[in-house]
């Protein structure tokens, strides 16, 4: 899967990562929804690590299309409060035939 971190680049990430990537995208909104801006700032900079050390930065000349895109790192807890509600960013990932 191709993630974009907005202002930054996009990476690859194997198929295999699509449930941590969701589980560190469900904390950040729950902590927008406890209105904890220390809790918010842990999540987001964990989600944006966990894209950066997992995937695979494609080179700027890549033109594939992302299939999730992440605002910039420097969303501010205000601004989280419009992009990370519901469900989140990233969904829940397929569940397997035959579960």
């Amino acid at each position: 899967m191709i993630v974009r971190i907005s202002n930054e680049g996009q990476y690859r990430l194997d198929d295999s990562h699509h449930a941590q990537l969701d589980e560190l995208d469900d904390a950040v909104v729950a902590a927008v929804a406890a209105l904890s801006e220390d809790e918010y700032h842990a999540a987001f900079e964990a989600l944006l690590h966990f894209v950066r050390t997992e995937g695979e930065p494609l080179d700027v000349d890549d033109l594939e299309p992302s299939e999730y895109i992440l605002p910039p790192a420097d969303l501010t807890f205000e601004e989280a409060g419009e992009e990370f509600s519901g469900e989140g960013l990233i969904p829940d990932p397929p569940t397997p035939a035959g579960a």
